[in-house]
């Protein structure tokens, strides 16, 4: 029933909090994973002796320091033993039929390299995290469903731009075909940056509404402001390596929109600091690789990243949806 092997692997930074209900969720599975590994990225919260007194049978990598997820989950992917790969954050509890539905969705198309599924808020489980991503033209990556109330829409399988991977299965080579996780990332959206060149390579991400509870922010709020500053910082690198000239008009109007945002939420000077950073890291990536990947790609970028909405219900992420 299950002919493939799976590796359930667990980037983990200061999660101790975390993983007993992440574990014994994967304990409880109806498809129990071959190997479940948890790569620490120097965590100072006792997580290393957790592990080693109450789940001996976890495989721990351990780092000396907090390389960031991207390169974390590098290291996992890379040191597993099985085809396929569930990529799973420390604050996130999996229903017990999530591994085996999430298996037997890509195991049925070879032509998929990931699935998504649907990610519910573990303290407010009626209300959705995320449902699969989707990128849009300007920019901006917009989590299927966010803060809406879940009420059936996606409960129906189907395909995805892409899958978060705080939850997401992904099969090991096409991943690492691709060159893995972008590590320049360090954390967010380096797994949009992932599904981007995955779809550019040819590959198809699933949709599964197999659901993952989700904390959201489980160790993010350690980074005291970082994440402003990465998430304006990635957004410039993924649109510098891939996006053709022709989009920057739309990329300017979201970047603007974002800026007066910020400027009105207090964040202006860490997202300030992100931009600059953008524009210097994106100008390396546009001189060094954009030619190469869009040269070397079996899909063109607009097909890959198809024209949607920038406003209005139909972008995602609305207001209008959004449950208090």
């Amino acid at each position: 029933m299950f002919p493939a092997v799976v590796s359930i692997v667990i980037p983990n930074w200061n999660g101790r909090r975390w993983l007993p209900g992440c574990l014994a969720a994967l304990s409880a599975q109806d498809r129990p994973p071959d190997e479940v590994i948890v790569v620490d990225n120097g965590s100072t919260d006792g997580s290393l002796e957790y592990l080693a007194t109450s789940h001996p049978d976890v495989r721990v990598v351990a780092l000396d320091h907090n390389t960031g997820f991207a390169h974390a989950a590098n290291v996992g992917v890379r040191a597993a033993r099985s085809e396929l790969v569930a990529l799973i954050n420390t604050d996130v509890e999996l229903a017990p039929d999530w591994l085996a539905r999430m298996e037997r969705r890509l195991a049925a198309d070879a032509e998929a390299a990931s699935v998504a599924c649907k990610m519910l808020s573990l303290d407010r489980p009626e209300i959705v995290y995320d449902a699969g991503d989707v990128l849009r033209r300007d920019g901006a990556c917009e989590q299927r469903g966010r803060f809406e109330r879940d009420e059936g829409r996606f409960d129906q399988p189907g395909e995805v731009f892409g899958a978060c991977a705080g939850a997401a299965l992904y099969r090991r080579d096409a991943v690492l075909g691709v060159g893995g996780f972008d590590e320049r990332y360090f954390a967010y959206l380096e797994d949009v940056d992932l599904a981007l060149r995955l779809r550019l390579a040819g590959w198809g991400c699933l949709y599964e509404p197999a659901v993952a509870l989700h904390a959201g922010e489980g160790s993010s709020h350690q980074l005291s402001g970082t994440h402003v500053y990465l998430v304006a910082r990635n957004t410039l690198l993924l649109v510098a390596k891939a996006f053709p000239l022709s989009w920057l008009p739309f990329v300017a109007y979201r970047q603007t929109s974002w800026l007066w945002h910020a400027g009105r939420s207090g964040r202006l000077w860490p997202h300030l600091r992100g931009l600059a950073a953008g524009v210097a890291v994106g100008a390396r990536a546009a001189v060094s690789e954009r030619r190469r990947l869009r040269a070397g790609a079996r899909v063109p970028i607009a097909d890959a990243v198809p024209a949607l909405p920038f406003r209005g219900p139909e972008a995602g992420g609305h207001p209008s949806r959004r449950v208090t």
